[in-house]
């Protein structure tokens, strides 16, 4: 008796972009262009951050910013900052369609451009320091993927809280406000954003690194003591824009 061939189902997932203090205007460009990807786009998307804010120092004043209009344009310009929730709705409203972040530590989607009408919707995922892309794609097929989705889509929202409670369960999140840092300057450890900014401030130290500590102990420690490694450099201003 012959069985029914059973059709491949669409998949969202991550597509991990490199984290290189861009990861935000890389991930967003991914889905508004419908799965393309540039590394070399960051430049362009700053920039483009920037003449945005500069056109409208009224809306983009020093209380949205957290610093001068002028001082925030050229802080984004510099490929060391990080973007976060201002970038974003610049972002949405400059292309004029919903973009999501899912949030992998609290499981929460954050929808830049929900009341505007718009009829497109894009998702990224996020972990607390790190942005990704989220496409549809078919298994086993080599059709592009689907990085754009009608707003009114709302499976494929159910579908990236799946993804984030998968990750938030595997703890495939950074707690910003709990975080070992080390000072790669002074060598200070640090833990979270909190401490580092006061220690930036303290000493304009800027450069930090993440500690992370390896599931696999060293044999020349003794027993018990596991080794620590600086997993990613961070450059100060890292968090003044994200929410």
């Amino acid at each position: 008796m012959s069985h029914p061939v059973r059709e491949a189902v669409p998949v969202l997932a991550r597509r991990v972009v490199p984290a290189d203090n861009s990861c935000l205007f890389t991930s967003v460009f991914y889905v508004v262009e419908g799965g393309v990807y540039d590394p070399g786009c960051a430049p362009e998307m700053r920039n483009l951050i920037a003449q945005i804010v500069a056109s409208d120092p009224e809306s983009y004043c020093e209380a949205v910013l957290g610093k001068s209009n002028r001082e925030y344009c050229d802080w984004i310009r510099r490929e060391e900052s990080w973007g976060g929730a201002i970038e974003v709705s610049i972002l949405s409203k400059f292309y004029q369609c919903e973009i999501c972040v899912v949030d992998t530590q609290t499981v929460r989607i954050d929808r830049f451009g929900e009341d505007a009408g718009y009829s497109r919707r894009v998702l990224l995922i996020y972990d607390g320091i790190h942005y990704d892309p989220l496409e549809r794609r078919l298994p086993g097929s080599e059709l592009p993927p689907q990085t754009i989705f009608p707003s009114s889509d709302d499976v494929v929202l159910a579908q990236a809280l799946e993804l984030a409670d998968e990750a938030r369960r595997k703890r495939q999140f950074t707690d910003v406000n709990r975080f070992a840092l080390r000072c790669m300057v002074c060598q200070k450890g640090l833990t979270g954003q909190l401490e580092a900014r006061e220690h930036a401030k303290e000493t304009g130290h800027t450069n930090f690194g993440e500690v992370v500590f390896s599931c696999l102990k060293n044999n020349s420690q003794p027993p018990g003591v596991y080794t620590a490694s600086e997993h990613k450099h961070v450059s100060w201003n890292t968090w003044d824009s994200s929410s």
